[in-house]
């Protein structure tokens, strides 16, 4: 089977509580490879392209805020179902639902406020790899 790879974005509240290190091993012990990272800040015209499908919500305003409070570190991971796996390492989008042992689970404070976002199918990680990292931004 030949290795997916996929986006997770360490988001600011991962950053500033200083758990990059953990989220980062954690992916790493479960036998995933790391092809890009990089940290940067979201501005307006990226978030927009990387939640189009929110924009028009209600709650689009506080995720952007959110988003832009401070860096988030961008991960290309690749593996074996790595799409699955890491999800799966996520826990529920709320945190206050994820059960202890998974990354929001263990170190995320709500539905917002929840450590990491990751692709959440093939498709997907196909469009929001490329929006973070170029083709020569990734090792084999």
């Amino acid at each position: 089977m030949v290795p997916e790879t996929t986006l997770v974005l360490l988001k600011p509240d991962c950053v500033a509580q200083k758990h990059c290190g953990e989220v980062i091993g954690r992916f790493e012990k479960a036998g995933y490879t790391i092809r890009g990272l990089k940290m940067l800040r979201m501005d307006e015209d990226l978030l927009r392209t990387h939640y189009w499908q929110h924009v028009n919500e209600p709650y689009f305003p506080p995720l952007a805020d959110f988003m832009r409070s401070g860096p988030v570190v961008a991960v290309a991971l690749s593996g074996e179902n790595v799409i699955a796996g890491v999800r799966q390492m996520l826990g529920p989008t709320d945190s206050t639902k994820a059960p202890k042992g998974t990354i929001r689970g263990d170190l995320g404070t709500n539905n917002r406020v929840n450590v990491v976002h990751a692709s959440d199918s093939p498709e997907t990680a196909e469009a929001e790899v490329p929006r973070f990292f170029k083709a020569d931004e990734l090792v084999q």
